[in-house]
C-alpha cells in the first residue's frame, strides 16, 4: 500500500510541478488537497491542516527551485524584481507560519476564494481596460518571442508591501503565494505574462524556503509526504518551465484566468463545507 501511495505522490508532484510552473504558481493548491485527503486515507489523523500548509511549502520549495534554474537559463526571470520582492515575502512568510498556529484559516479561506474569484474577473476584463501611462520611479522593458515590446514599472514600497502579503499568504495556505503575486504582476505593473510567471517562481523560491525553515523549526512538516512528492514537483518543475517557453503571452493568460477561477471555487467550496 505504501508503493501505491508513493507513485500516485509522485504523479501529483509531477502534474502540480508542471502546471505550478507554467502559470508562476508553485503548485500548493494541489499538494494541500492531496495531502490531506490521501495521507489521512491511508494514516488516519496523520495530517492536519498546519502540518499539510507546512509539507506542502516545503515541496514547493523544490519546484519553484527546478524551475527557477530553467527560467534563469531561458532570461525570463527579472532578478532585481525578484530580490525586492523577496524582501516583502521573508517576513511576511514568518509572520503567516505563526498565524496558521494562533488562527482557524476557516474565515481566511473564504475571503481568500472570494479574492481570488474578484482576481479572476479583473483579469478578465483588463484587455477593455484603457492602457495608463506607466510612471514608476523603476521602469523595466522586454520583448518576447513573438518581437512584442513590453513596459513595465513599479514603486519599490508598493512591491514590498505587496509582497509582504504575498509571503502571509504563502505561509497560512500553504500555497506559495504566486495565486496573489502573478496578478499583481500583471495587473499593478504591467508584467508581461512571461517574466511575471518566471520571477514569480524564483520569488516564491526565496519565500517558501523562509517559510520551510520556520515551518522546521515548529516541527510542522511530515518528511515522509514531503520526499514522495519532492521528485515529481522537481520533474514537473524542469518541464513546465520548457512548456511555457513555448506559449503564446495570450495562452499563459488564459490558462492563469481558468486556474484561479478553480482555486476560487475549491476555496470557496471548501470553506463553506468546512
Amino acid at each position: 500500500m505504501l508503493v501505491a501511495i508513493a507513485a500516485l505522490f509522485l504523479l501529483i508532484g509531477v502534474v502540480a510541478g508542471v502546471i505550478g510552473s507554467i502559470a508562476g504558481l508553485g503548485g500548493g493548491i494541489f499538494f494541500v488537497p492531496a495531502l490531506m485527503f490521501f495521507a489521512n486515507w491511508y494514516e488516519p489523523g496523520s495530517m492536519p491542516p498546519q502540518v499539510a500548509a507546512a509539507t506542502s511549502l516545503l515541496v514547493i520549495a523544490v519546484t519553484a527551485l527546478s524551475s527557477s534554474i530553467s527560467y534563469i537559463k531561458q532570461k525570463k526571470v527579472d532578478m532585481q524584481s525578484a530580490l525586492l520582492f523577496f524582501i516583502g515575502s521573508a517576513p511576511g512568510a514568518i509572520v503567516g507560519v505563526y498565524l496558521n498556529t494562533l488562527l482557524a484559516t476557516e474565515d481566511f479561506t473564504l475571503l481568500f476564494g472570494l479574492f481570488q474569484l474578484c482576481m479572476f474577473v479583473v483579469l478578465m476584463v483588463k484587455d477593455k481596460l484603457r492602457p495608463r501611462q506607466i510612471n514608476w520611479e523603476v521602469k523595466r522593458q522586454f520583448v518576447d518571442n513573438e518581437g512584442k515590446e513590453y513596459e513595465y514599472g513599479y514603486s519599490r514600497w508598493s512591491v514590498i508591501t505587496i509582497a509582504f502579503f504575498v509571503g502571509i499568504t504563502s505561509s497560512l495556505f500553504g500555497v506559495g503565494g504566486g495565486v496573489l503575486m502573478v496578478p499583481a504582476m500583471m495587473l499593478l505593473y504591467r508584467f508581461p505574462p512571461h517574466i511575471a510567471t518566471a520571477t514569480s517562481m524564483l520569488v516564491i523560491f526565496f519565500s517558501a524556503v523562509v517559510g520551510s525553515v520556520t515551518n522546521i523549526f515548529h516541527d510542522h512538516v511530515n518528511w515522509l509526504y514531503a520526499a514522495m512528492l519532492a521528485p515529481g514537483a522537481w520533474a514537473g518543475g524542469k518541464l513546465g518551465a520548457i512548456v511555457a517557453s513555448k506559449l503564446k503571452g495570450r495562452t499563459i493568460v488564459l490558462f492563469l484566468r481558468i486556474l484561479i477561477l478553480a482555486i476560487a471555487v475549491q476555496m470557496i467550496i471548501k470553506a463553506v463545507i468546512g
